[in-house]
């Protein structure tokens, strides 16, 4: 998904017009149609600025670079160097006959917010959270403590 689509699917989420999140960070909303068409790109003090509007994660409106196959793994080889990751073949909980290879971090943390992520998929199969809540979720990643 490109960055104005990004914008665009938060800003909705929001129920925000391009006028208001124009407004709040200084901008028309012909700029904020720009952006959201991929007329034009925002740089990222723009980027920041628009997560601030929309209360959202800087990471959730930018650009990641990894939707092919080769680029997953060409990122999962540079994380091999730094965390020397295990692999390994798992039979899936639900089809007993089919078979993934997952990937093991040696990094406590991570663990702990591939464990937190996991639980919240469970959440949203099991019908505890909705989607909406789900992708609340996400944009707010990672969550502040709320004792602060």
């Amino acid at each position: 998904m490109a960055i104005g689509e990004r914008i665009k699917r938060i800003r909705t989420f929001r129920k925000m017009t391009q006028s208001q999140l124009g407004e709040a960070v200084g901008l028309s909303d012909v700029r904020i149609r720009q952006y959201e068409l991929g007329n034009r790109t925002p740089k990222s003090d723009m980027i920041q600025q628009m997560a601030d509007a929309l209360d959202c994660s800087y990471r959730s409106i930018d650009e990641p670079t990894l939707y092919a196959a080769e680029d997953v793994m060409f990122t999962l080889f540079e994380l091999d160097e730094h965390y020397n990751m295990p692999l390994y073949e798992v039979v899936d909980k639900k089809k007993k006959s089919e078979k993934h290879i997952c990937i093991g971090f040696n990094y406590s943390l991570l663990d702990d917010f591939l464990s937190e992520w996991m639980k919240k998929k469970e959440e949203l199969a099991s019908g505890k959270i909705t989607r909406e809540e789900y992708f609340e979720w996400k944009i707010q990643w990672p969550h502040k403590d709320k004792n602060t």
